[in-house]
């Protein structure tokens, strides 16, 4: 009775565990949660979670009680057993099993003796990982032990799946963005240096402003595009290399609109940021910008931050019109122009980290 029961408490473990990564966005964490689940669930000395990593034909650790990483080719030990044969392995004398490699105890000074692995499985049936215990505490693992294992696998799976699609369509928005980059610079003749600047300055201020290092890399990703609208705005005025008549500035000023409607994107987030720096990054503290008059904190935080990125690479760049100001003479004007071009608190922020702002600007500065 009383296994009985301890078999219930440990589902309900499992079901509380569901609940717990349901809350949790950190992949670091909810592998930790998932390592230290497997251990206790199956009252082992340590747990591993290993990653098959197809195009090398090797399983890796992405989590592993009591080492950084462990590398071995998919057909060696006991995990590469249960990848390899897709079915749970359950050693009872490791030294006495064929399926088992002593190499990565030879490394760690440490000795095995029972070993459950269970291979993890995508939603199309390939083999993405195993789970693998380690030493159980007393006697030997149990097919409850695999039973309680493999359900836990399937949040695991669903999780590492979930995690490798992020990761792909991370890339692809990307390379996307980078594309879109190109093209907007090719357009209005500025230099992938400029944007360059742009998105390291932008990143400054994020990180100063406390924002999430996912939403800081995100407005590092997409800063350079602030400009995109450019490409609906003809050369002959935006490569005028006159003075722009009143006529022509407004035609100017719709590019933030233009880079707007190209970029948004209600079902991707990254494209919707981008969309909105397009459009805020002339608009004003003070209500005096463009294209929407808007107004102090209605002004998108990601659009403020880009509004100083880029006042202050282009005063400090070489225009056909005038030499590039230096860097003291630019900071005294983003300083005159708190509370009425610039957000103050993020002002103070970039002034107080002009020696990170100096790096930037001399590393990828214009030949």
């Amino acid at each position: 009775m009383s296994t009985e029961m301890e078999y219930d408490d440990k589902l309900d473990l499992l079901l509380r565990l569901g609940s717990e990564i349901s809350r949790e966005n950190d992949l670091g964490k909810l592998l930790g949660k998932f390592g230290d689940f497997s251990r206790d669930i199956v009252e082992a000395q340590r747990c591993s979670i290993f990653i098959h990593d197809a195009k090398r034909n090797e399983l890796w650790t992405m989590f592993s009680h009591g080492v950084e990483e462990i590398r071995m080719a998919v057909n060696l030990g006991v995990a590469g057993y249960a990848a390899n044969t897709r079915e749970i392995q359950i050693v009872t004398d490791a030294y006495k099993d064929f399926r088992f490699s002593s190499t990565t105890d030879k490394k760690l000074s440490y000795v095995t003796n029972t070993i459950l692995a269970v291979p993890l499985f995508d939603k199309k049936d390939n083999v993405i990982g195993v789970i693998e215990a380690i030493n159980k505490k007393q006697g030997f693992f149990t097919n409850i032990d695999a039973e309680l294992l493999l359900l836990l696998s399937q949040y695991v799976s669903t999780t590492l799946e979930n995690v490798f699609l992020h990761n792909k369509l991370r890339d692809t928005n990307t390379k996307l963005i980078s594309k879109l980059s190109t093209a907007a610079e090719f357009k209005d003749d500025e230099s992938s240096k400029h944007t360059t600047r742009v998105a390291l300055y932008s990143k400054i201020l994020a990180e100063g402003y406390g924002l999430q290092k996912d939403e800081t890399e995100v407005i590092k990703l997409v800063s350079p595009l602030h400009d995109a609208g450019n490409i609906g705005i003809p050369n002959s005025i935006l490569k005028k290399p006159a003075q722009l008549t009143i006529e022509e500035f407004e035609i100017v000023k719709t590019h933030s609109i233009i880079g707007y409607n190209i970029l948004k994107d209600e079902d991707n987030d990254i494209l919707q940021i981008a969309a909105t720096i397009a459009r805020d990054h002339h608009e004003r503290w003070d209500g005096t910008g463009y294209p929407n008059r808007t107004k102090g904190h209605n002004i998108s935080i990601h659009g403020r931050m880009v509004a100083i990125a880029d006042v202050f690479d282009a005063l400090t760049s070489m225009r056909p019109h005038r030499a590039p100001w230096t860097i003291e003479k630019t900071i005294e004007l983003l300083i005159a122009e708190k509370g009425k071009h610039f957000e103050p608190y993020l002002v103070d922020i970039f002034v107080s980290k002009l020696k990170e702002v100096k790096e930037i600007y001399t590393e990828y500065k214009e030949e």
